[in-house]
């Protein structure tokens, strides 16, 4: 039995406001779903007899746009060619969208959620689409790896920084350290 105080029953959870407003941060995933997709096997059935490894192209865009004050609509695009000598084995455009509600989430910390947290979620949804597509195009299955949507989000965040710095004629970061 759990004694009074326990971690588990003690979890100091704060409570709703009195007056019953909702003053708690939160954030999460209303739905999720398939806003555009196109496969395409342009050399079907001539593809089939190709001896060659195609060389897979892979490129991933992260978007988000504001539907109301509390829900945006994050959008995972992948686009997936595969080529060979002979040419395009297959092309595979998904634009895979969720619509994300964030409430009481202070604005850096929810430009953090649309763009690093919520493509993560999306995304092993996102690539078994990929997978049966590519699969259904009469090709083997393609698994894409596991992609780090919050390091590439600090990554960009640097980068962005960077710019600014060097187009402001930043070059206070690079100013030497210590006594003179």
């Amino acid at each position: 039995m759990a004694d009074e105080g326990d971690i588990l029953t003690d979890l100091n959870l704060d409570q709703p406001a009195p007056n019953g407003a909702d003053n708690l941060p939160s954030a999460g995933i209303i739905t999720q779903y398939i806003k555009d997709m196109s496969v395409e096997n342009p050399n079907a059935p001539a593809v089939y007899q190709w001896q060659e490894q195609p060389q897979i192209d892979l490129q991933f865009n992260i978007g988000a746009e504001r539907v109301n004050d509390e829900v945006h609509e994050v959008e995972l695009k992948i686009n997936l060619t595969a080529k060979t000598a002979q040419g395009n084995a297959y092309l595979i455009e998904l634009s895979y969208c969720g619509l994300v509600g964030i409430r009481n989430v202070p604005d850096d910390q929810a430009h953090a959620f649309l763009f690093a947290e919520a493509p993560r979620l999306l995304f092993p949804f996102a690539r078994a689409i990929v997978a049966d597509a590519v699969r259904d195009a009469g090709f083997p299955p393609l698994m894409m790896d596991p992609i780090d949507f919050n390091g590439l989000y600090v990554q960009q965040l640097q980068a962005k920084r960077e710019r600014e710095q060097a187009a402001a004629g930043g070059d206070e970061a690079a100013a030497p350290e210590g006594n003179a």
